[in-house]
């Protein structure tokens, strides 16, 4: 979240491009500690997405799609409890865009 530390909890679906805000549940930090606003880690939250800064979705949890990722602020896990596969999947090698890159230096 902007301005606060990153957050890990449950979604109930992947967020569409329509969505106003990130609706989940099972909130905790990442040492797994309940986040001082909240008074019940398992209450149901809402989040707007003017209040996030960006959603990682790991690629072992349920109904991730390849390419999804990035830094954590908010972290899917899967909404059944389950703690996805042992071992995290090694990222494949990403290729750098130049043209990206030319336009990220002029900004």
């Amino acid at each position: 979240m902007v301005g606060d530390q990153p957050l890990v909890a449950d979604l109930f679906e992947l967020p569409a491009a329509a969505d106003q805000g990130l609706l989940c549940t099972n909130l905790r930090t990442l040492t797994g500690q309940r986040p001082v606003f909240a008074d019940h880690i398992e209450s149901v939250f809402f989040f707007p997405y003017s209040h996030i800064r960006f959603v990682e979705i790991s690629p072992g949890s349920e109904g991730a799609t390849a390419g999804m990722g990035g830094d954590v602020a908010v972290d899917a896990a899967p909404a059944d409890g389950g703690s996805g596969p042992a071992e995290p999947e090694p990222e494949p090698e990403l290729e750098l865009d130049e043209d990206f890159l030319r336009r990220v230096r002029e900004v």
